[in-house]
Order: C-alpha cells, then structure tokens, then sequence
C-alpha cells in the first residue's frame, strides 16, 4: 500500500491541468499582438517625423534675411582685383591771358650841364668828371610845363669844394632855379692854379631845363 501510493503521488505531480496550454497559447498570443502594436506605433511615429519637413522650413523661413552686400569702394578690400584701376589723367591745355604791358614811366629830361674837360691846369676851376651831376627835373615844374635857363655862378675854394653858389640869371620858375642852385653846391670841382699852385676861383654854370616833346 505505501509503495503504490508514492508511485501514484509522483505521477499526478508532473500531469497539468488541461485547459493549462489553452491559457498559454492565449496568454502568448496576447502578449505578441502587444509587441506588434507598439512596434507598429513606433515605426509609424518615426515615419511621420521623417515625412514632415514644414516644422524645418518653418524655423528657416523665421530667419530674417542676410542684408544686401554693399559696393565695392576704393581700399575696401586688399585684393588685387578689388582696386580701382588707375585712371590716366590727361594734361589738359589752359589758355591764359598774358598780363597788359606795364606802362613805361617816362623819364624826365634832365637840363643840359656844360661839358666837362679833363683836369687840367687852368686858371677857373673845373668841374670834376662823374662829381658834378646835372639838376633833376623838379616834377612839379614839368607838370606845370615850365622851362627856361639858368646860370648859377659858384666860388670855388683851393680845395676843390664850393664856397658859394648864387643865381645871375633866372628862368622864371623858382623850382628850376633851386634845382640848379641846390646840385652845384654838391658839385666837386679841380681849383684854379696860379703858378702851379691852387687859389680861389669863380666859374658861371648855365643850365638850359626843356621838357620833354
């Protein structure tokens, strides 16, 4: 009796129940549609973010617009090619005026002094080459157009220089007189000799003012 009750508890331990692999089956099955519905769900969301390209266009087109590239200007950039080429520039011809002519002052006549002869021994002084210039013309007398001679006698000291100078004859004009009377007592002059020596002398100097034609 004990012997055949352990044979028999050992064989009902390994039977299952019959409706066990129904329930599996089941159970399998379930667990399959399961796994087919979430990959299913997951390809087709990946498929939906690889179809749908407005999200991207949408975050471009909100990107505002580069400005527009400004000219090119002389030393903008450093490149050859930038560079303005250089111009030639062409001499251009100007045409000037030439300035009028400047008017000629004209030169007022100086009144004839009396010839000068060499230094030689003489018993009247002598004026002295390149000492005894003639009068100016006074500017007012030959405005005024005056004329006339002049003789202005001079004494003349043993050292060549004038003592005294007077009018003998006048011309008319104060001006012309002082003129003459003013460049004799300037006047250097060889003395009068007597016997080889210098002495005192007088000398009559006329002067003849014209203006001039």
């Amino acid at each position: 009796m004990p012997a055949s009750r352990t044979r028999s508890d050992h064989n009902t331990s390994f039977q299952l129940p019959p409706g066990t692999w129904k329930i599996a089956g089941i159970a399998f099955c379930i667990g399959l549609l399961l796994f087919l519905a979430v990959w299913l769900n997951a390809r087709r969301h990946n498929a939906i973010e690889r179809a749908d390209p407005a999200q991207p266009q949408t975050k471009v087109a909100d990107i505002a617009p580069l400005p527009a590239p400004l000219p090119a200007s002389a030393g903008a950039s450093d490149m050859p090619d930038a560079r303005p080429e250089p111009v030639e520039e062409k001499p251009e011809l100007v045409e000037t005026t030439p300035p009028p002519p400047q008017p000629i002052a004209e030169a007022q006549p100086a009144p004839a002094a009396p010839a000068t002869t060499p230094a030689t021994p003489t018993d009247r002084p002598v004026p002295l080459p390149g000492q005894s210039p003639a009068p100016a013309y006074p500017p007012a007398a030959l405005r005024r157009g005056e004329s006339g001679t002049v003789v202005v006698q001079v004494d003349v000291g043993i050292d060549g220089s004038p003592l005294d100078a007077r009018l003998i004859q006048r011309s008319g004009s104060r001006d012309l007189d002082r003129a003459a009377l003013d460049a004799v007592r300037g006047w250097r002059f060889q003395p009068a000799q007597s016997n080889g020596q210098p002495m005192q002398g007088s000398l009559e100097i006329p002067f003849d003012f014209k203006p001039a034609q």
